[in-house]
């Protein structure tokens, strides 16, 4: 990408990605886990990190980090269809609701931690992320 081709892609991701984070952090700044495990936002985003650099991952550069998190919003979008028109494709077998739901979840999972590691490039704490994104949203929308 040349600079505006990534501000084009900037653009047109972004509101996308904060509507996803607030989903995926709207239950009390929790992560929720299928066995019941609770994980709060700043615990996660260490433990995260540490398992990105044993594997040498959290290494890549934001700018190829953008490409994860596009690869991964793709497979929200194939999670949220699969959910709303009941099947991702004709040819797939029906999954049930759980099976639905959990990958759902799981898709979330994954952007959030892609998230998580901007936050920490950059070293924005992903806890000042929620207010920041009600105090737009009220300066924007005043009630």
């Amino acid at each position: 990408y040349n600079s505006s081709g990534l501000a084009f892609f900037k653009r047109k991701h972004i509101y996308k990605l904060k509507r996803i984070m607030e989903i995926a952090l709207r239950t009390n700044n929790t992560i929720r886990f299928p066995r019941g495990q609770k994980m709060n936002l700043t615990e996660h985003e260490k433990w995260l990190i540490n398992f990105y650099k044993q594997r040498n991952w959290y290494q890549y550069s934001p700018f190829i980090r953008l490409n994860y998190l596009s690869e991964e919003t793709g497979e929200l979008s194939r999670a949220i269809r699969a959910i709303e028109i009941g099947r991702d494709h004709p040819g797939d077998k029906q999954l049930s609701s759980i099976k639905k739901r959990d990958n759902l979840q799981e898709e979330l999972a994954d952007i959030l931690d892609q998230l998580l590691i901007f936050c920490s490039k950059y070293n924005i704490d992903p806890n000042c992320l929620l207010s920041a994104s009600e105090n737009k949203l009220k300066k924007r929308f005043p009630e």
